[in-house]
């Protein structure tokens, strides 16, 4: 059973920054992707940034490149996402993912909420 724990969210100005983190359990967690997504209210869960197994590839949704930066220590089994220049559209609740072969499995979500 694999359990992945977000952590590090809050309350930010514009401007700021933030720093999340996502531990799993599990042997698995070296070996495959890791994603972060997010939720606002009253829109669709969306893909803001991932990371391939080695750490060496990742991805960024346009709206958070230049800002947010992914990273992984498959050593500590953790995935990062730094944020910084924080907009009040970036105020959701960030999820972490890993993708397997068999099945993704998800973290109970950490809220951001970006506003003066």
């Amino acid at each position: 059973q694999v359990q992945l724990v977000e952590s590090g969210g809050g309350l930010v100005q514009p401007g700021g920054s933030l720093r999340l983190s996502c531990a799993a359990s599990g042997s698995i967690f070296s070996r495959n992707n890791m994603g972060w997504y997010r939720q606002a209210p009253g829109k669709q869960r969306e893909l803001v940034a991932r990371v391939t197994s080695s750490g060496v590839t990742t991805y960024y949704v346009d709206s958070v490149k230049g800002r947010f930066t992914i990273s992984r220590d498959n050593a500590k089994n953790t995935v990062y996402l730094q944020m910084n220049s924080l907009k009040p559209e970036d105020t959701a609740v960030y999820y972490c993912k890993i993708t397997t072969s068999l099945i993704d499995y998800w973290g109970q979500g950490t809220q951001v909420t970006v506003s003066s």
